[in-house]
């Protein structure tokens, strides 16, 4: 570390950015809760027919991780993958979905619940029928 006005991270650090700035101050996300193996996808986004329509729709103009995380996601990417890929906190990146989300720029694809999931009996008489085999 340098003098009291020098530089306080060396040159490999590259350039420090506090997670709260690339979200606005927002720590978390109001609407659906993003769980970490839920699966994220791009869409693309319609195109307004009626130029009245594209009038009322509210001016939003997205952060380069919005673009990162529209990047990764053409094909389906957790959420715990989005965040790691980023190297950014999940908490982060849950922001940040959310508000790709309510702007419908990405589909959530949500895992199955674990009831749908066959039992172990079910599975064990799979295998049991793989190994007769």
């Amino acid at each position: 570390m340098e003098g009291r006005g020098g530089a306080w991270y060396d040159e490999a650090a590259g350039p420090v950015v506090r997670p709260y700035a690339l979200t606005g101050g927002r720590t978390h996300y109001d609407g659906v809760e993003f769980d970490l193996v839920a699966l994220i996808v791009a869409v693309e986004p319609a195109v307004a027919d009626d130029d009245s329509a594209a009038l009322h729709a509210t001016p939003w103009s997205p952060e380069p991780e919005h673009d990162m995380i529209l990047e990764l996601c053409r094909t389906p990417l957790s959420v715990a993958e989005i965040a790691s890929d980023l190297e950014l906190p999940l908490g982060v990146v849950r922001v940040l979905l959310g508000d790709l989300l309510d702007h419908s720029l990405i589909q959530v694809r949500r895992p199955a619940p674990v009831a749908q999931f066959p039992g172990e009996r079910v599975l064990k008489e799979v295998i049991d029928g793989i190994r007769a085999l």
